[in-house]
């Protein structure tokens, strides 16, 4: 009996192998391969570092440009597509994957150590702490999720708008064509996989130490071991692999909902039992800082300080990690995305966990500060200084009900864990099946599963920071990568923007024939509601005949051209079926109507519309009632439009 498979082989195999490969390599000799990857990943920094920020910097660009431009009006996905997922579903995603783990970790922990080795400022003092908020916000702002933007929205754009794969080698189709799905496609893709295999992996690995110090705090017989960190990963496999049988509308969307409620939670009670006051001035004077420095930071290389060792340490670190990160999280963000308008998706992506983590920072960083500053509380800087994965759970000490938070933290990394290997597993299996969205399960859970291996192997022979700092050092190819996607997506962005400009303010009036009717007759049309076997008719009868008519004509001419007809829509194609194709297709579309009397307000009736469908989507506009000459002129209306647009565009029809 075989089993049902889904794979892309140059894809799946080579992927398959270099993770072994890799993984062999950071365990048998850990720290040789630490040593390498190191000195590859300062080479990078010392030699390329201004490449780093000055990509970064065009990222950001880029994408403010788009969302404010006129390209924020075009759709990710047909004209006529509605989102998938509420903005709650939505949202909560989109936190959970992107970077929900970091804050567990890194939010006590990164405000202390800025607060206590700042780079401009004297340690200790109001001015460290200011600093430290800003450099906090920085690492953690718009920036990284601008990154994560180009990755999604170049993704997303180009598998729901032109029905390209869901794979990073789409972004690529505008400048290599269709060599996209050779070997060039194959190496990006598998780039990918890597990208995402060894970052999830890694952070599993490193997120279990934080997991484990919760539990040996709470339990304080349980030991802080390798052990134990093994069998914490083998549960949230299990855990993972259990809710990837649910899929993503299920399994991911309600983890992430969860995550997303307990976090909330968790912040709300920080910001209640602290200096609640003095919170809420902070996070408002943080973010004016952070936006009144946001130029001078973006561009900022220490170019006259010499402090390449601090931005080493900081900034060019987290930049790599982001980049390297961002082919899962921007394939996961692309995968939840469909029928949201560019504008949406990028305000949405950008500014919303944006707003959820600088929030979160300064509750945390600056609870923690004060602690350090005000309340004499040093074992927490040492804590921070020694051992950041035990930062959060000393800083709750200070607080009331420190345990009741520490069970709700662990709880949360845990959910947080559990969702980035589901999701990863997905975004892993997508990219190995060609863009296959409903691969069989055996192959999200293989994912799953050897996720959870890489990172027990690694735990294990000591070679998690070989493989982490491998990843960052990866972000360099991929950093040039993602700015072919910009090009090819802005050049994308202005065909389509032609196209959608040559088609759009459609105009009822018949030019081309006379109405044949009297305007009561229109009036009656107007106000009737047509049945299903009404509108069926309708395209049966009176619209295949005026399409059948101008496919004739056109094949007269020596032009290429199709009806395909099925029962409820029916579509007249020129040229061959592919996104440069002139479609005017007739649909039915039903709606519910409520009833106009007060006894009758609670009943709904059905009636339907027989619209109109371009290539690029539904033009919301009804035909129901014309008679066949006005269905041929408006086909002729709607021709002519398209063959200006091919004008503009300089393309020709095939």
């Amino acid at each position: 009996m075989s089993i049902k498979t889904s794979i892309n082989p140059p894809v799946f195999y080579s992927s398959v192998i270099l993770i072994i490969l890799m993984v062999f390599l950071c365990a048998v000799w850990p720290a040789e391969a630490s040593h390498f990857f190191k000195a590859v990943q300062n080479s990078l920094e010392a030699q390329a570092g201004w490449f780093y920020i000055l990509g970064v910097a065009i990222f950001l660009i880029f994408i403010i440009f788009v969302m404010v431009s006129r390209f924020g009006d075009i759709k990710l996905g047909p004209d006529h597509a509605v989102p998938d997922y509420s903005y709650k579903s939505w949202i909560a995603m989109l936190f959970s994957a992107g970077m929900g783990i970091g804050l567990m970790f890194f939010g006590v922990a990164e405000p202390v150590m800025h607060y206590l080795a700042p780079p401009d400022a004297t340690p200790e003092t109001i001015q460290a702490a200011t600093d430290a908020m800003k450099i906090t916000f920085f690492h953690w702002g718009i920036h990284a999720w601008a990154i994560y933007a180009v990755v999604a929205l170049s993704l997303a754009y180009f598998a729901y708008r032109h029905k390209l794969p869901l794979l990073p080698r789409s972004a690529l189709y505008p400048l290599i064509g269709e060599k996209i799905y050779g070997p060039l496609g194959h190496i990006v893709d598998t780039f990918a996989v890597l990208g995402t295999m060894f970052g999830v992996a890694t952070s599993l690995g490193f997120g279990v130490l934080q997991v484990n110090s919760g539990l040996s705090y709470l339990i304080t017989d349980l030991p802080n071991n390798v052990t134990v960190q093994v069998i914490l990963i083998a549960v949230i496999t299990a855990i993972a692999t259990l809710s990837v049988f649910s899929g993503l509308d299920k399994g991911v969307k309600r983890l992430s909902e969860l995550n997303l409620g307990l976090a909330l939670f968790l912040l709300v009670a920080v910001l209640l039992l602290g200096p609640t006051v003095a919170l809420l001035q902070a996070f408002v004077q943080n973010t004016g800082g952070y936006l009144s420095d946001i130029v001078g930071k973006t561009f900022n290389l220490y170019a006259y300080q010499q402090k390449e060792d601090w931005i080493g340490g900081w900034t060019l670190l987290y930049w790599g990690w982001w980049i390297s990160w961002s082919p899962f999280v921007g394939t996961f963000i692309a995968r939840v995305s469909r029928g949201r308008t560019i504008r949406e998706f990028l305000i949405g992506v950008l500014f919303v966990p944006s707003s959820i983590t600088f929030l979160w920072m300064t509750v945390f960083g600056n609870s923690a500060i004060d602690e350090i500053r005000n309340q004499g509380a040093t074992y927490l800087a040492d804590a921070v200084s020694s051992d950041v994965s035990i930062a959060l759970f000393k800083f709750f000490e200070h607080l009331p009900f420190a345990n009741v938070l520490s069970i709700i933290a662990v709880c949360l990394v845990v959910t947080f864990f559990v969702t980035s290997s589901d999701s990863g597993s997905l975004v892993i299996d997508n990219l190995t099946s060609g863009g296959d969205s409903n691969a069989p399960v055996w192959q999200r859970i293989f994912w799953a599963v050897l996720q959870g291996v890489v990172a027990s192997v690694l735990l294990i022979a000591g070679g998690l920071q070989a493989l982490q700092t491998a990843a960052i050092a990866s972000a360099m190819p991929f950093l040039i990568v993602m700015l072919l996607m910009c090009l090819g997506l802005f050049k994308a962005l202005q065909d389509d923007w032609l196209k959608i400009n040559s088609v759009q303010s459609h105009n009822t009036s018949v030019q081309y024939a006379k109405a044949n009717m009297t305007w009561q007759d229109r009036l009656d049309v107007l106000v009737s509601q047509p049945s299903r076997d009404d509108a069926q008719y309708f395209i049966d009868n009176i619209a295949y005949p005026a399409l059948t008519e101008v496919r004739n004509t056109l094949v007269a001419k020596g032009q290429v051209a199709d009806i395909i007809f099925k029962d409820e829509r029916v579509r007249l194609v020129v040229g061959p079926d592919d996104p440069l194709s002139f479609v005017y297709g007739l649909r039915l579309r039903a709606f519910m109507m409520s009833g106009t009397t007060e006894e009758n307000t609670e009943n709904e009736q059905e009636y339907y519309r027989v619209e109109v469908f371009l290539e690029h989507g539904g033009q919301q506009y009804d035909v129901m009632g014309y008679t066949q000459e006005q269905i041929t002129a408006d086909i002729v209306t709607q021709y002519e439009r398209y063959l200006h647009y091919l004008h503009l565009s300089h393309a020709e029809l095939i």
